[in-house]
């Protein structure tokens, strides 16, 4: 997935309100950009962080700046819009590239299910069970090299964990996709102790066969590619 607009660099300046941040472009101007990210964004929102703008010129847009990325000291990203994940694992989705789910060659995102839910992508295929795979985006790292989610206390998430527990239970594949949005980690884990019940649904959703799939990326101001399968902890 490429950035529609090519990315500029600026300084952080604040975030606020989550979806407000203020950032010093490189002239020095101070603008206002739109951050596509309701989490608590741990670690990367601490002012004088280098960050990458995408300008837009879309005047239906009250903000003429979207947040994308956070470049780390040694060279390494982090995607903070959250929308990204989606759109860069349809499009290895439809490739064909996911290890594990490249059978299926009917890709439909957001289709209703559940109580009241949409599932990230439905993925069918004559012969094959049909796959309910929801997809969260990791950004956190509280140690060098390990990704963890989530970042804060989240019940939406729970909700689509017993979501997916219940399609495991019909017969269906099931699959919790993690996309870590950063290139600087090789292992992931949950963070049970940010999120103590999220834990306990994600184990109880394994248990009823909802499967794990983690997925790295590929960042560079340029685009974001879904990547190589990460090592997950039990």
């Amino acid at each position: 997935m490429r950035f529609e607009t090519p990315l500029i660099p600026a300084v952080l300046i604040r975030r606020y309100k989550r979806f407000l941040a203020d950032c010093r472009l490189e002239d020095g101007r101070e603008v206002t950009a739109h951050c596509a990210n309701p989490g608590s964004m741990m670690g990367l929102a601490e002012s004088g962080m280098k960050i990458w703008l995408e300008p837009n010129d879309d005047p239906k847009k009250k903000l003429k700046y979207g947040w994308r990325l956070v470049e780390h000291a040694n060279g390494h990203f982090t995607g903070v819009d959250t929308s990204v994940p989606n759109r860069a694992l349809r499009a290895a989705l439809e490739a064909g590239e996911v290890a594990g789910l490249s059978a299926y060659k009917s890709v439909r995102p957001e289709v209703k299910y559940g109580e009241k839910s949409r599932i990230d992508f439905l993925l069918q295929q004559d012969g094959l069970p049909d796959c309910y795979v929801e997809v969260k985006s990791v950004t956190l790292s509280r140690e060098p090299g390990l990704a963890e989610f989530p970042d804060s206390v989240t019940a939406r998430g729970t909700k689509h964990l017993c979501e997916l527990a219940n399609m495991a239970a019909q017969g269906h594949r099931a699959v919790m996709l993690y996309l870590v949005q950063r290139t600087d980690c090789g292992r992931f884990q949950l963070a049970a102790d940010i999120d103590p019940a999220y834990a306990a649904a994600f184990a109880s959703a394994r248990a009823a066969g909802v499967e794990r799939l983690v997925l790295g990326t590929r960042i560079t101001p340029q685009g974001i590619e879904a990547g190589a399968p990460i090592a997950a902890a039990h």
